[in-house]
């Protein structure tokens, strides 16, 4: 009998070096977590880790559209991680983002559209209560498609079970050890993460046009954000670029945005920066008219609610 000749292990390899950012986030967030659980709260490692929440949900949406690793197992890693490390399940992004908003690109069949919630606003309270709004018609989306999932893909179905599982028994297992500990350096951190995740969608499409143009038209349906944002969240500002290459790596929305999408994108939807655009709109907005946005909504559209 002829034995097969063993096959060499193979370590899992990245897609794209430049995910070694990635790792980095991944890494850094439970280790300052876990410094202060043991060695007492700091102010600036506290910042640190509410910076990295952000960063985590972007490489949550990253990892959704173009898998991190190019072996299955590392991939499944990866999602364990993410779901722990987020405060919420991976598999969320596929019914809720890749096969929601990006099919209908904040159009009027987009399940969680910033102009669905009575009108289309761009301000501070919108933006507060986007997240809030977005859960509210996004958990049923979910909840629908695990259904659909269930029967002719049971494997799957565990998978996205198994998820909430781990999640449910980190946040009892680390609430029985130390409540308060849990709260403020898991929890909380998480919240936060998850805040700017769903909000996300608010920034890059409030006052944005929903609708369908003509092709050839200028693109209306996203802002996009330019400055530092995106050297140090992985190009999260280049919406454009995004939605009109889903699958490109993240490394090269930069340029996509600056050769392609640039000037194709109405000129009042490309922001120097996010901070900048926040503070302009939602606080000197509120004060001074001249200072906010415009919807690029036809006043024509059917009606928003």
């Amino acid at each position: 009998m002829v034995s097969r000749p063993e096959r060499p292990l193979r370590l899992p390899r990245l897609r794209h070096w430049r995910d070694w950012q990635s790792l980095a986030f991944l890494a850094a967030l439970p280790a300052l977590a876990a410094w202060q659980w043991v060695h007492g709260f700091h102010w600036l490692l506290y910042g640190a880790m509410l910076f990295l929440t952000l960063g985590v949900g972007v490489i949550h949406h990253n990892h959704a559209h173009l898998r991190m690793w190019r072996g299955r197992w590392a991939n499944r890693c990866i999602d364990f991680w993410l779901t722990l490390l987020q405060g919420h399940p991976t598999f969320v992004f596929w019914p809720a983002h890749v096969a929601n908003h990006h099919r209908h690109r904040h159009g009027p069949d987009d399940a969680a559209r910033t102009y669905r919630f009575c009108g289309d606003t761009n301000h501070l309270l919108g933006y507060l209560l986007h997240p809030l709004q977005a859960a509210s018609v996004l958990y049923p989306v979910f909840t629908a498609w695990l259904r659909r999932l269930r029967r002719p893909w049971p494997g799957a179905w565990r998978y996205c079970m198994a998820q909430y599982a781990l999640w449910l028994a980190s946040w009892v297992g680390l609430l029985a050890l130390d409540w308060q500990k849990a709260l403020v350096f898991v929890v909380l951190p998480q919240l936060h993460g998850l805040h700017w995740l769903l909000a996300a969608n608010y920034l890059q499409h409030a006052h944005a046009d929903g609708w369908p143009r003509p092709r050839g038209a200028t693109l209306g349906y996203a802002h996009n954000f330019e400055g530092l944002i995106n050297p140090l969240l992985f190009n999260i500002g280049l919406h454009t670029a995004h939605h009109e290459h889903s699958k490109a790596h993240w490394s090269a929305l930069a340029r996509l945005h600056r050769e392609h999408y640039r000037a194709r994108v109405e000129p009042v939807l490309n922001e120097r920066g996010v901070i900048v655009y926040m503070a302009r709109v939602f606080v000197v907005g509120a004060l001074m008219p001249r200072y906010r946005s415009r919807s690029l909504m036809s006043p024509n559209s059917p009606p928003l609610c």
